[in-house]
């Protein structure tokens, strides 16, 4: 397993994603996961599957201290009272006395930045999450919410695999000492087809998709959630400490990049960076 440390807490890189698992399948495969050996496992408001995840956790007889929740803020919650109120119901779900990491989920214009930050530096003050971040800010809402925060920022969860540059997101992120958690990180299964990261696979005995999340954890301040719905594909995800890919292979891959390869834009999404 591979951990980042941010200010002291390690934070197991590859994690368990669970978006479009419902109840009942995410209580599964998180019990699964943590049989894999996943200790990292991500949710949020907007999946509907809290209650799922936090049953899954019970299921899996591991300690509190033993594994790492994240959950997400949904933007419709971002005024200060819905925030708390919302994360109160949130820890609810979950059966948990804290999360260890509380996202905001997307950027919006309804409600001023500076009342949201302030909402989740309470929660944060109160015990609630021991770690807080943000998700799809591009680089000019990084800098504003870092600014505007008493209670420096982890993370940021953006959408980041092999045809989508994110060079500009992780460049501002690395210069204010936070991480990219990578979602989507095999491109909805894009990458399975693809013949150079099939290529490289081959020479590590690996599938393509083994390839992409490895090029995933090589990268310094990444790290990545797929989500699965089959513990076979679980462990499969799980399955690629055993090897390191070279530098060459590093850039071939970097190098499938490309203008349209962003996969999740919705209606309210912020304006992006353009690739470096």
């Amino acid at each position: 397993m591979i951990y980042r440390n941010w200010q002291g807490v390690e934070i197991p890189a590859l994690g368990f994603g669970t978006y479009e698992l419902n109840t009942d399948d995410a209580a599964t495969m998180i019990a699964e996961a943590a049989k894999i050996g996943y200790r990292h496992f991500d949710t949020a408001q907007m999946y509907h599957n809290e209650e799922g995840v936090g049953r899954g956790l019970k299921a899996s007889g591991l300690a509190r201290d033993d594994y790492f929740v994240t959950t997400k803020i949904w933007y419709d919650k971002f005024q200060s009272g819905d925030l708390q109120t919302s994360v109160m119901e949130s820890l609810r779900k979950l059966d948990l006395e804290h999360v260890d990491l509380l996202l905001l989920h997307w950027p919006t214009d309804d409600v001023p930045l500076e009342e949201t930050i302030a909402a989740l530096n309470e929660v944060k003050n109160l015990g609630m999450t021991r770690l807080i971040g943000i998700s799809n800010f591009p680089t000019a809402l990084i800098e504003k919410a870092v600014s505007l925060s008493n209670i420096p920022l982890t993370v940021n969860q953006v959408e980041y695999h092999p045809y989508l540059d994110q060079t500009k997101v992780l460049e501002s992120l690395r210069a204010r000492d936070m991480l990219l958690t990578a979602y989507c990180p095999i491109a909805r299964g894009t990458v399975l087809k693809d013949p150079t990261l099939k290529a490289i696979g081959e020479k590590y005995g690996k599938s393509a998709v083994q390839v992409t999340l490895r090029w995933l954890m090589q990268q310094d301040s990444v790290m990545a959630i797929p989500k699965s719905g089959s513990p076979k594909n679980a462990a499969a995800n799980f399955d690629i400490f055993d090897f390191e890919l070279s530098e060459s292979d590093m850039t071939a891959i970097h190098d499938l990049a490309k203008p349209d390869g962003r996969l999740i834009d919705p209606s309210f999404a912020p304006k992006w960076d353009q690739a470096a």
